[in-house]
């Protein structure tokens, strides 16, 4: 017996062999294995993907170096070139083939989440916005720009207009001929440089027609922007050079200037000293006045404490954000129990023509949203709107509060029940019929079957969809920008208006035309991103228990 075992077990130790005696693959190590895997051959085909795919890596890489080695922004210039080396070192090897799948999707998630959420974070932590943008050397060179005046004796120029961008919205650049050398200049906010004088066209009149790398503005066009080119300035060293109309220019003296000894801004005409505020970022007078150009500085937790303790902000911040949530709420419940309702109405095989009546019920859900919303908004006018001329009625529907929170929820329902109805189909058709049948042949009358059976069952499959609806009409900017715009404005504020959600008001505080608070409306944003993200993660973590128990 003994011998048996043992040779038995030597037997099982021994290794495979195949014919002729040589060893067997059946047992080669899982290393092994995989080399051969690896080592399958290249196409032609894979290969010029490849090529091509890298070739556009490495050429983004270039363009977006350029202007990082330029602001000296060595920390994403390292950053850059370690990403894209682990891109050529990844798919130039023959290993990690898990990740070549992984790391597009990941990078993507960064550049396009990640980093949005980041940066939004980062600015709710500032005063940027209008009047903050740039550095405290860019304000002082503002403020001396803008306090220029044409003294006797200032030098005037043949101008022409010109861009280096669209002629719209480009950049605006001075091509100034100066009358006594006739040397022509390009000013823009950085200064004044000089052009050689083979790469421009100068008329009889000394202005400039053509130049290379600029788009010269007709005279229509400068027109058009009038009133940037009246306030744009050219830094020089004795002051600026600003535009005299359309054609004319000259460099003026500026009545402002900064001394570094008090670090604060002298007005030469009228003496008022206004001092630097690093808290604020701003330079601030004895009496209270503040300039108008100032820079970027952290302000800590300002942002965000001004919602709460600033009365002219914390009152109607609670008041939007509670009907934020009664919008947000009422949408969801109104489209589910209308969409619900159709699903079970065709559900029923006894139907006629259900196909028919489904293709008609979804037709809003094939409408471009932007579209209808601008027709409701004009169904609901007072004087001509499609609503009150067929009812009989004479309701200002938008210049009341509740009047036009109500035309909102019933925008909201004729665009979102179709949503509702077809995955409420779908899961109705999910459930066996024989749990009905079932609970028929008990007794139960048909609400009975519905209350215990059917909807607990369609509660687990719609939940999710639920969640992310509720997320979504909670910033739902389009229902309310595109039919009330906000409104309606109490007389006292119109910053807030009585359907505004917290995403509209968040868009009127940065791009307002009363000036954009950047970092005011991201310290906005992180309230709205942590409400939404606190309230789907307690409805999720809900719903999973609600699966387990009806799993």
């Amino acid at each position: 017996m003994t011998e048996n075992v043992t040779g038995a077990g030597l037997a099982t130790q021994a290794p495979h062999r195949g014919p002729g005696g040589a060893p067997g693959r059946g047992r080669e190590p899982e290393k092994a294995r995989r080399t051969v895997r690896d080592d399958r051959p290249v196409t032609l085909t894979g290969l010029a993907v490849k090529v091509v795919l890298l070739g556009l890596v490495a050429g983004i890489a270039l363009w977006a170096a350029f202007p990082l080695v330029e602001a000296e922004a060595w920390l994403g210039l390292g950053i850059l070139v370690a990403t894209t080396a682990g891109l050529f070192y990844l798919y130039l090897s023959r290993r990690h083939i898990p990740a070549k799948y992984l790391v597009p999707g990941t990078l993507f998630l960064i550049v396009f989440q990640v980093f949005p959420v980041l940066y939004t974070a980062s600015t709710a932590f500032t005063n940027f916005g209008d009047g903050h943008r740039g550095s405290k050397d860019d304000a002082i060179v503002a403020i001396q720009s803008s306090s220029v005046v044409q003294v006797p004796g200032s030098i005037e120029y043949a101008l022409s207009i010109a861009t280096t961008g669209d002629a719209a919205t480009g950049p605006l650049v001075f091509l100034v001929t100066d009358p006594a050398t006739g040397t022509v200049s390009a000013g823009d906010a950085d200064g004044l440089e000089p052009l050689d004088a083979g790469s421009v066209t100068v008329n009889s009149a000394g202005k400039v027609t053509a130049a290379d790398g600029y788009t010269v503005l007709n005279a229509g066009q400068a027109s058009a922007r009038s009133q940037e080119i009246t306030e744009f300035a050219v830094p020089t060293e004795g002051g600026a050079i600003r535009s005299a109309g359309l054609s004319r220019a000259y460099e003026g003296k500026a009545t402002r200037a900064y001394d570094a000894g008090c670090d604060c801004v002298r007005d030469a005409e009228s003496g008022k000293v206004w001092t630097a505020d690093p808290e604020r970022g701003a330079f601030v007078a004895a009496d209270g006045e503040r300039l108008l150009q100032g820079w970027r500085v952290n302000v800590g937790l300002s942002n965000f404490t001004r919602v709460l303790t600033e009365p002219s902000i914390s009152g109607p911040f609670l008041e939007t954000l509670i009907w934020n949530f009664g919008f947000a709420i009422g949408s969801v419940f109104v489209t589910f129990a209308l969409g619900l309702l159709c699903a079970l109405a065709l559900h029923s095989p006894r139907v006629r023509g259900r196909t028919l009546y489904r293709v008609l019920l979804i037709l809003p859900y094939a409408m471009p949203s932007f579209a209808m919303l601008l027709v409701w908004r004009d169904m609901f006018n007072t004087d001509f709107g499609l609503v009150n001329n067929l009812f009989g009625l004479n309701v200002d529907w938008m210049g009341e509060t509740w009047s036009a929170r109500a035309a909102v929820v019933l925008v909201q329902l004729w665009l979102g029940y179709p949503y509702m109805f077809l995955v409420a189909t779908g899961a109705l058709q999910a459930i066996p019929r024989e749990l009905t049948e079932a609970t028929s042949v008990d007794g139960a009358s048909p609400w009975q079957s519905f209350r215990q059976i059917t909807l607990p069952l369609l509660l687990v499959a719609l939940t999710p969809l639920l969640i992310s609806s509720f997320a979504y009409n909670f910033n739902n900017f389009n229902a309310i920008h595109l039919t009330t715009g906000g409104g309606p404005f109490p007389a006292d504020n119109p910053s807030v208006g009585a359907t505004d959600l917290l995403i509209t008001y968040t868009y009127r505080l940065a791009f307002g035309a009363a000036g954009a608070e950047y970092g005011f409306a991201a310290a906005i944003s992180i309230f709205i991103f942590t409400l939404v993200a606190v309230i789907s993660a307690i409805s999720f973590r809900r719903s999973r228990q609600q699966e387990e128990v009806y799993a």
